[in-house]
Parts: C-alpha cells; structure tokens; sequence
C-alpha cells in the first residue's frame, strides 16, 4: 500500500492554498522542483500543482530525499495524533520511539516491545508512514535539533546532546547528510535563552481550549509542586526529570499563532527532548479537533457539546504515580477534601527542595519508595485508601504494574484492577491520565450514567457502554464534554464539577461502584 493512499489529493490541495491550520502536520507538501517539503500553513507563495506531492509524515519527506522549509520549519507542526492514538502496533511502537527507545536498543528490541518480528514491524511504518522506524526516529532527532539552533542560543555540541547524538561528529554529519547544510549555516540567535531558561515554541493544531484545561489543572493544583494562573501552568521537576539538579518548566500561550511557550529551567540539555515530549501529551498538544468532532458529532447527545466546546482537550499528568496515588485518595470525598488530603501528603512526605528553584515550587510528590511503607492515618486517609496506595506503589516497585506506553488498554487495566482497592473505574481513570489513551472509558461513573439517560434515571453501566459503542475510538473525549457539561448545569452552591474534579472525588453519594471497590 502506497503510504500516501489515505490523502485525497483534492482536500490537500484546497488547505494548502488556503493555509489551512486545522491541517497541520495531517500532512506535508514536498515540492519537487526545489527539493523542500513544507507545512500546508508555509507562507511562501504555493507552488504549482504538478511540482507537489503529498506525505503524511515528515519523516516520508525526508526519505524521498526532501529538506525541510526554513520559512514555515516543519519541526514546529503538531504530529498526527491518530498514527500514535489507540491499541495498533504502530501506535505503540511510535509513542515507544517518542520515549526514546531507540536512541538505547535496536530495531528488533522495539519489534519484541510491540509483539511482532522485526521485518514487519519495518513492512507496516514503511506501508503506513512511508518511512521505516529508524526514519522516524532519525527524523524526529533532527527536527529536534534544527528547532534548538533556530530558537536558542545554546551551543551546537548541546544542541546535538540534546537531540540524542553521541558526539559532535556524528551530529554534524548526520545533519548535513539530511539538510545538505552544515548545523552553523542554520544558526540563529533570537532571544531563547534568559539565564537558565530554554524556550521553545510548541505548536497545536486549532481549535484548542488552554483555558479549560488550565481550569481542569488548577482544581487540583497542589502548593509548592505546581502553580496554576490564569494563563499559566508551573511544575517544580525532580533530578530524574532534568538529569540534573531539581529544575521547573512554565507554559503560556505563545504571543501568536496557534502554539504554546514552553520554559525549561535547569534542565540538562539530554533530557530536553523528553522534557518536551511529556508537555505536549500533557497538554494534549498533537489532537486532531477535526477527526475527533466526525465521530462524536455523529451522537445527537453530543453534537452540541462539541459544538460548544470544540477546542476541549485530555488532560494529561505529569507523572503516572502521583495521578494514581491522587484517584485513590478521592475515592468519595469531595474534589476540596482530595486536594486537602494530597497537600498532606505533599508536605508530609514530599522532599523539600533548598535553595528552591523557583519561589513557590519547592516540594517534590513523594516517590513509590517512600510510600510503599508509609504510615498515612496520621493526614486523615482512611485505612482502606492508605492499604491501597501502599499496595500501588509496591505493585510498582516489584513492576506488577507501569505505565509503560505500548501495552494495551486491556492489558493496563487487567494489570491494575488485579491490585486490591483498584476497581474498572480508576484504572480506566489512570488510562486517561497517564497514558491517555483516547478510548479510555469509566462506564461506571455515575454521573455519565446520569448525563447520558434521555429519562433522568441514570443508565446502567451496560446501557452506558452501548450508548458510548459509537463513540470509539474517542470515548475518553467524550467523557470530558460529559463531564464538562454535567459541571455548566450543576449550581454553583452544589456544584461537583467533573471538568474540575475527577469523578472519584465527588462524594460518596455520586461514587458507589468505587466504594464497592475500596471494600475488596
């Protein structure tokens, strides 16, 4: 199969000439008389229909001998979510390769993670995205690197650290090989680096609600770990995330365009490319509105919601444990008495960091090392809740569980419902999170059940699950204009928004399968 058998040539054509933002990074136009490949938004003026030809990934460009566009630079487009969304094997192997597998084993290694041989794992990328996966993973680096040299100051030996090559030598060859330039004909030098600070620009692809997601953080936000503004999103990060000392990123909308700002302080630069990596799934960065809204607009339940909200977006986290650990503790209480409780935890157990990096960022949540022991009746947990969270965090140690990215959303919640206090409902909750899996879906909640039923009565669960079979493979933003809906129409005296709060910690009375659950 030709890789790019899935562009209808025609609807390339009509984005392209109108610089389309919705279609950034579905697809890419390679010019044949220049040899360069372009974002369908580059602002030099089009070039004649039989000198194009369309790919779907940057990486199919650069394998049919194509260098990317110093005007529009192809390395700021969001991905293509849907290549690396879901259960396939591609999808997994990708977001493997965006962990950086590749940069440590081989092809065959990332093969085995995905359960096939290495000869089809090659035959599936090259068919699918017109590149093998040592193309995505070389393309990806370089990318990389071309938007350090554009946007900051720092050295080109970082610059190739950064990007995962081993010396100077090999970057530079490699880079020319690729580019037909050497790294310093490249260099720029705008402001992008204050002291400490890098800065990057991480582009979305509209529309894009930050403010929502902004409010969905700041609900939960705990002091001295992240600070939440109006415009503004700061985490305090631990040594194993900087490969340095403790450091903290910020991200604000960027002054134009349809992109984020990410600032990274006190990072070393090798761990830049994972630092990046983390924010964009964290903040939802790659989704595609448009293939999204096809599918659940078809549902009259949901037409209008994502009419009226069309820029919503999955929140991820920043790390697997403290999500898991923060679902359990609001396992029936209010989404005010949760924060409560992990501020307790934060303080009790969180390593104070001296000098802070950051003023008000001062506290690291507590590893699974820490609470695997720990004694929690002394914050106010119920015993219940600090059995399971120790149990979570030995499951974790012992590597009863992970969050590793390639296993299935089957598998994930098999492993995780098999650990006690662990029901469907907050592995499925976790799966949104952490992995953020696009079809992660709590049948159980009840306050789904309840938004869902045409008579007031809520659905069972099993209703729920045939009402939502429609809704795949996006069930997971489906539950988030549920959620988010269910919150508009609740009054502000009673209000247990889901958008704001997760559907465990809105009170015993809304959470019965989980307290079920939390009596195994």
């Amino acid at each position: 199969m030709d890789a790019r058998a899935a562009l209808d040539p025609l609807v390339c054509e009509q984005a392209r000439l109108s610089r389309d933002a919705r279609f950034d990074g579905l697809f890419f136009t390679a010019v044949g008389s220049t040899g360069i490949y372009c974002r369908p938004v580059c602002p030099a003026p089009p070039p004649r229909p039989e000198n194009v030809t369309y790919y779907e990934h940057a990486a199919a460009a650069e394998a049919a001998g194509y260098r990317p566009c110093l005007r529009c630079r192809p390395e700021l487009a969001p991905g293509d979510d849907s290549w690396r969304r879901g259960d396939a094997v591609v999808a997994r192997a990708l977001k493997l390769i965006e962990d950086g597998l590749l940069s440590m084993e081989p092809v065959a290694e990332l093969a085995r993670r995905v359960g096939v041989g290495d000869r089809q794992l090659r035959r599936l990328f090259v068919d699918r995205l017109g590149a093998a996966p040592a193309g995505v993973h070389a393309t990806r680096r370089l990318l990389f690197a071309k938007q350090l040299l554009t946007e900051t100051g720092m050295p080109i030996i970082e610059v190739a650290m950064a990007a995962g090559f081993g010396s100077l030598r090999r970057f530079n060859a490699a880079f020319r090989d690729a580019y037909r330039m050497a790294p310093r004909e490249l260099r720029r030098r705008p402001p992008g680096r204050a002291h400490d600070a890098i800065i990057l620009k991480l582009g979305y692809r509209p529309p894009y609600d930050f403010p929502a997601l902004l409010d969905f953080l700041r609900s939960r936000s705990l002091p001295g770990v992240e600070r939440v503004d109006t415009d503004s999103y700061a985490r305090l990060l631990a040594p194993e995330d900087t490969g340095a000392g403790p450091g903290w990123l910020q991200v604000t909308p960027w002054r134009d365009g349809h992109a984020l700002e990410l600032q990274v302080h006190g990072a070393a630069t090798t761990h830049l490319l994972a630092i990046v990596t983390r924010v964009r799934r964290m903040f939802d960065l790659d989704a595609d509105p448009q293939v999204i809204a096809a599918t659940l607009s078809r549902d009259p339940l949901l037409a209008p919601l994502m009419q009226a909200r069309p820029g919503l977006r999955l929140p991820g986290g920043w790390d697997g444990f403290e999500i898991a650990v923060r679902a359990i503790l609001g396992q029936q209480v209010s989404v005010a008495a949760a924060r409560t409780l992990a501020a307790r935890l934060v303080e009790r157990f969180g390593a104070e960091v001296e000098p802070a990096p950051a003023t008000d960022l001062h506290r690291l949540f507590p590893r699974a090392s820490t609470l695997a022991d720990a004694d929690l009746t002394g914050i106010g947990v119920t015993r219940t809740r600090a059995a399971t969270i120790r149990g979570v965090a030995r499951a974790l140690l012992d590597g009863r569980v992970d969050f590793r990215s390639e296993q299935t959303l089957e598998q994930f919640a098999s492993r995780w419902t098999a650990l006690p206090g662990i029901g469907p409902w907050t592995a499925q909750y976790i799966a949104m999170r952490v992995l953020r899996h696009p079809d992660a879906f709590p049948a159980e909640d009840l306050v789904l059940r309840r938004v869902a039923s045409n008579d007031g009565d809520p659905l069972t669960t099993r209703s729920l699950m045939e009402t939502a079979s429609g809704w795949q493979p996006w069930r997971a933003y489906a539950v988030m204009h549920l959620w988010c809906h269910a919150a508009e129409a609740t009054p502000p005296a009673r209000s247990r928004s889901p958008i704001h709060a997760d559907p465990t910690l809105a009170g015993a009375a809304l959470r019965p399968p989980e307290a079920a659950e939390a009596r195994r």
